[in-house]
């Protein structure tokens, strides 16, 4: 994907973004994505079959930061820069509700597990499910200075 898109804009005579904009959108866009394979590979090595309540809450919360992305690129598409700024916020406002999340999170299992090989396991779903917020947070960003340079 991110090879055509280099193609494109190299192909391309006038953008209607910068081309070094559009690349960086797509690099964190395709940082999400990743986030999202590497959060599933690590619940793979570890045999993770069921999702404790707080992997299902940064679940809940990353979906709606990329729900907004996804509203945001529509947007962009339709070149309506100003009204993408609500949801660049909506996708922030996620981004801190899952740095709380973490906290909580492993606060409350050190405080409820014992086994320590549960607890190295357990910590590292939560800070990689963080990191996915985390890179929706970088795209939200990236967004922000296309909205800032063309509106």
């Amino acid at each position: 994907m991110m090879h055509q898109l280099i193609i494109d804009l190299n192909n391309a005579f006038i953008t209607p973004i910068d081309r070094e904009d559009l690349l960086a959108l797509a690099n964190s866009l395709d940082d999400v994505l990743d986030g999202f394979e590497e959060c599933s590979a690590i619940f793979e090595i570890y045999n993770i079959v069921r999702a404790d309540e707080h992997m299902i809450r940064f679940v809940d919360e990353i979906h709606l930061a990329v729900n907004e992305l996804a509203l945001a690129m529509d947007l962009l598409v339709a070149r309506k820069l100003q009204p993408m700024r609500e949801h660049v916020i909506k996708v922030k406002e996620q981004e801190t509700i899952c740095d709380n999340l973490r906290r909580k999170s492993i606060k409350a299992l050190f405080a409820t597990e014992t086994d320590p090989i549960k607890i190295i396991q357990y910590k590292e779903i939560y800070e990689s499910l963080e990191s996915i917020a985390d890179y929706c947070q970088d795209a939200a960003n990236v967004i922000e200075t296309i909205i800032m340079k063309n509106a």
